[in-house]
C-alpha cells in the first residue's frame, strides 16, 4: 500500500516538473541602430520590441531629456543578454529581460573622458564586438574580455 502512494506522488511531482527547451540561441545577427522617438521611446520591429530609453538616458548622462534627436545601438547575445550604447555614451550598458520590461545588470565603462564617436555591435561566435573608430573591445555578460 505504501509502495502504490508512493509511486502515484512520484508520478504526480513528475508531471508537475518545468520543461526546459535547452539550448537556445537568442542572438540576433545583427546590431540595430534604433531612432528615440518623441516621447522617448525606440521600437524594433523585426524583433518585436518597445523601450521607453529615458532611465537609460538618466543614467548615462544624468538628464532624461537628453534623448531628442538621437539613436541607440542595441544587440543580443546568445544567453539573452541586451546591449545598449549610442554616440556620445561612455558605456555599454547589460539588460536582462524581465517581465514587461528589461533590467539593468551591469554597465560597463568603456572610457573614463572619451565618449563613443560612431558605435556599432558586431555578433561574434560567443562574445559581442564594439568597434568605434579605430577601437575595439570584445564584450560578453562578464564585462569587458579584451581590446582588440
Amino acid at each position: 500500500m505504501k509502495f502504490i502512494g508512493f509511486l502515484i506522488t512520484a508520478v504526480l511531482i513528475a508531471g508537475c516538473a518545468s520543461v526546459v527547451l535547452q539550448p537556445a540561441d537568442f542572438s540576433w545577427p545583427v546590431e540595430n541602430a534604433l531612432k528615440i522617438d518623441s516621447k522617448g521611446f525606440v521600437t524594433e520591429k523585426r524583433y518585436s520590441i518597445t523601450l521607453n530609453v529615458k532611465p537609460l538616458f538618466y543614467e548615462e548622462f544624468a538628464d532624461s531629456n537628453s534623448y531628442d534627436g538621437k539613436e541607440i545601438r542595441m544587440i543580443r547575445d546568445k544567453s539573452g543578454m541586451y546591449y545598449i550604447t549610442g554616440t556620445g555614451f561612455k558605456n555599454v550598458y547589460l539588460f536582462m529581460p524581465v517581465q514587461g520590461g528589461l533590467k539593468m545588470e551591469d554597465k560597463l565603462a568603456v572610457s573614463d573622458s572619451t565618449a563613443l564617436q560612431s558605435p556599432a555591435f558586431n555578433q561574434k561566435t560567443s562574445d559581442i564586438e564594439l568597434v568605434d573608430g579605430s577601437n575595439k573591445y570584445i564584450l560578453n555578460n562578464n564585462g569587458i574580455v579584451r581590446l582588440k
